[in-house]
């Protein structure tokens, strides 16, 4: 885990797949937030750098469970910060207006996980929601798959199932990076067939032009993604709301 947030904080600024993955969150941390500005929770947050998106919408704060990911965000200048685990939050109940948690649930044991859900469930105020994003599609696990830790990859059906059965109701679930699954695929299915090992590849910012074409892909589909939902792709991304 040390690795991967070495690698996403070189990486999260310019790399075509955080870019494509803030304007895909964006829209809907808007949406979710309103004009209320609330009290928002970023589980899992890693090195911070998404709660610099998260406070224009609110008053933001983030944990995480690893040292080094509180140190690059305290380094950046991130103060709402602390070392906590997202299956035991050291908050009060109803909290918060908007929780979010990206790319966590993925890692985590089936126990830990249902615990974690249930704890977003009860720092929420009635009425809150959660944005999650995970890992999508088992037969696109790979050399990443080992350096993130990854346990499991979703299914749209999948995810449903576990935010429901913490209480939650469905507002929105989508795949996303659709318009890069074709590439992703490729890559995955060669790694499956040399090995699957530890690497940082693809999480490496590539050649600038390929890196601005990709991310133009990406755009794009963060257009659509406004107004639809996407079938199929290598993320999934969804809303959940506690019923009042």
């Amino acid at each position: 885990m040390d690795r991967l947030l070495e690698a996403t904080a070189r990486a999260e600024r310019d790399h075509f797949w955080f870019r494509g993955f803030r304007r895909f969150v964006e829209p809907l941390v808007a949406d979710a937030a309103g004009d209320r500005r609330p009290e928002i929770l970023d589980c899992g947050c890693g090195t911070g750098h998404n709660l610099q998106m998260l406070r224009r919408y609110g008053r933001a704060y983030g944990i995480d469970l690893t040292f080094s990911g509180l140190q690059y965000a305290r380094k950046n200048g991130e103060r709402a910060v602390a070392r906590a685990t997202v299956g035991e939050l050291p908050f009060g109940d109803a909290r918060f207006g908007l929780v979010t948690s990206f790319d966590v649930l993925y890692g985590l044991p089936d126990e830990v996980e249902t615990k974690a859900i249930s704890e977003m469930y009860r720092v929420l105020q009635p009425g809150g929601r959660l944005i999650v994003n995970v890992a999508a599609l088992p037969s696109l696990r790979g050399n990443h798959s080992v350096l993130g830790g990854e346990l499991r990859r979703y299914t749209r059906t999948l995810l449903a199932s576990r935010l429901e059965a913490g209480g939650f109701r469905m507002v929105r679930n989508t795949y996303s990076n659709l318009s890069i699954l074709p590439m992703i695929a490729a890559v995955r299915f060669t790694q499956r067939v040399r090995g699957h090992q530890e690497s940082q590849d693809e999480i490496s910012v590539p050649a600038a032009p390929i890196n601005l074409a990709l991310a133009a892909l990406l755009a794009v589909e963060g257009s659509l993604l406004k107004v639809m939902d996407m079938p199929l792709g290598s993320s999934l991304l969804a809303v959940a709301e506690k019923p009042f």
